[in-house]
């Protein structure tokens, strides 16, 4: 009984102590307690279930009325801006989930997709002097030995870290990130609490099959946490594609640089989809989009290192002084490691697409994890496009203005079950459709999510470009792919077929070179279609 009793005390002075150091090096702010954070969360979270019990569930519904609908998208629009005002709250990786909520168009209500989505853009800030502090404890001296100057206001702002630009004393314009205080500390008990909270969601949606995202999120967030990481992919992909003057990545300077400090060469441009910039400095979009096509082509399926970050913030376009177009690859905190075995099969689903060939489609997609008629939906969130479009060619049908949602893609479905779903649009079968994405997702090699993140970034950019119809795009994948499963095949050949399947090689290029002329020639006139092709 004494001893139950000491151990008991002990826990409770060990707790306490442990809270009382957490606060003192956190100059004693109470939100960077694992406790506090926990707590708020589990309000925030029975607060929302409560909200539907109330306001939705109090009650049966007819749920094929418009009253019902009308009522639940109140709801789903009141329970999100609940969960706004705790990532807001609690920031660093809650931002970063909600991030991910925000970009989940296939899988979750319009109203919590469209809510979240404010934090790709405007993500909370922190005062600068707490900057100043991560900069002191990580670099060992205060910033304005270092510095020249330092702008207060931020060039960017993310779920982990914002970027500052200064002045180094020896006169470089550098930019400098800098993580969010707190962040690595409580990411931890935070991503436990996201996964306490993803399930209770699951509960209210159990449609909503997304404790990938959990796994995903606990998989990546250590990487991204990791500024020395940041900096050696910066400088791998640098050395990957210095064959390509066109490409600047900053450069790293490592010893003012550490795990939670990452001081780079500042470069200035305009976001890709900056369109009054791209206008006023005579920058052709369609030499922007086919620029990024030729950059991703080559990451996914020729080098496997594939930058997985591309939305707007991360890439910048500028003309120079000698009046080249120049692209800028920023944020290189998460890069997907793609296997030799990965790319070999996707390069072949994507052949499998590009020449209509259903049969393949299937073979591929169960490769890549894909069971039975779940291939069909598969190449639609691949592609991003409607599955009449996909059977009747990518090549030949250009995109419509009823495809810049998401959902479109996923009309006429080939289901070849009574859920068959042709002709319908996924609004009205919303039950039938999200269950079968949320099993893509589940039984998809884990590899494919970031892809299938990556895709459709840049789809986004090409859709504000209005770029979605250049020909280049598919002509250089096309010839990344066939590249990517010719160079596997020849991996696993002996000498003497090696030869005879280089040859192959060549006479396909050949072919594809000579159909994306052709088809350019019907598309777009002799002149257009020459200089896409050169």
């Amino acid at each position: 009984m004494l001893l139950r009793r000491f151990l008991g005390y002990g826990a409770l002075t060990a707790g306490l102590t442990s809270a009382g150091w957490s606060l003192h090096t956190n100059d004693y702010n109470p939100n960077s307690l694992g406790i506090v954070r926990l707590t708020r969360s589990a309000v925030a979270v029975v607060d929302v279930a409560l909200t539907y019990k109330r306001e939705l569930y109090y009650r049966e519904w007819d749920k094929t009325t418009p009253e019902y609908k009308a009522e639940k998208s109140r709801v789903h629009k009141i329970a999100a801006e609940k969960l706004l005002q705790l990532i807001c709250t609690n920031k660093g990786v809650y931002i970063k989930v909600g991030q991910h909520i925000g970009a989940l168009e296939y899988l979750l209500p319009k109203e919590f997709v469209q809510t979240m989505k404010v934090l790709h853009s405007n993500a909370p800030q922190n005062p600068i002097e707490d900057l100043y502090k991560v900069i002191r404890q990580d670099l060992r001296c205060n910033p304005e030995d270092i510095f020249d100057s330092f702008e207060r206001e931020p060039l960017g702002t993310a779920s982990l870290a914002q970027v500052h630009k200064a002045r180094l004393k020896t006169g470089e314009v550098v930019a400098v990130k800098v993580q969010h205080p707190y962040v690595k500390g409580n990411s931890r008990v935070d991503m436990k609490t996201m996964e306490l909270a993803v399930n209770v969601l699951a509960r209210i949606f159990p449609d909503f099959k997304i404790h990938w995202l959990v796994e995903e999120s606990k998989k990546n967030l250590p990487i991204e946490l990791d500024f020395i990481n940041e900096g050696r992919n910066a400088e791998k992909v640098a050395r990957q594609f210095e064959k390509y003057s066109w490409l600047r990545v900053p450069k790293i300077y490592w010893k003012l640089s550490s795990s939670r400090v990452l001081v780079m060469e500042y470069l200035e441009g305009g976001h890709v989809t900056d369109l009054d910039y791209i206008r006023h400095n005579k920058i052709d979009p369609f030499a922007v989009a086919n620029r990024i096509g030729q950059l991703y082509s080559e990451m996914i399926f020729t080098t496997g290192f594939v930058h997985s970050d591309p939305h707007p913030g991360n890439i910048l376009v500028r003309r120079t002084p000698q009046n080249r177009l120049e692209l800028i690859l920023l944020d290189h905190g998460l890069y997907a490691n793609l296997t030799d075995k990965f790319r070999y099969d996707y390069s072949n689903l994507w052949l499998s697409i590009l020449n209509v060939d259903r049969k393949a489609m299937r073979k591929h997609s169960e490769e890549l994890g894909i069971k039975g008629d779940l291939y069909g939906l598969f190449a639609c969130m691949v592609t991003g496009r409607p599955w009449e479009t996909v059977m009747q060619g990518l090549t030949k049908v250009k995109y419509s203005k009823e495809e810049v949602s998401p959902e479109e893609s996923l009309k006429t479905l080939p289901f070849e079950n009574p859920l068959s779903l042709q002709k319908n649009t996924l609004q009205s079968n919303t039950s039938l459709v999200l269950p079968h994405i949320s099993d893509v997702l589940e039984q998809v090699d884990r590899q494919m999510l970031l892809i299938l993140k990556t895709n459709d970034l840049i789809r986004g950019i090409e859709s504000t470009l209005r770029t979605q119809n250049r020909m280049t795009a598919f002509w250089v994948m096309s010839k990344c792919c066939v590249q990517s499963s010719y160079a596997q095949q020849r991996a696993q050949q002996t000498t003497s077929s090696i030869l005879w399947l280089k040859l192959r090689e060549r006479w396909e290029l050949f072919k594809l070179n000579c159909y994306y002329l052709y088809i350019g020639l019907i598309n777009f006139g002799f002149l257009e279609a020459l200089k896409q092709v050169i």
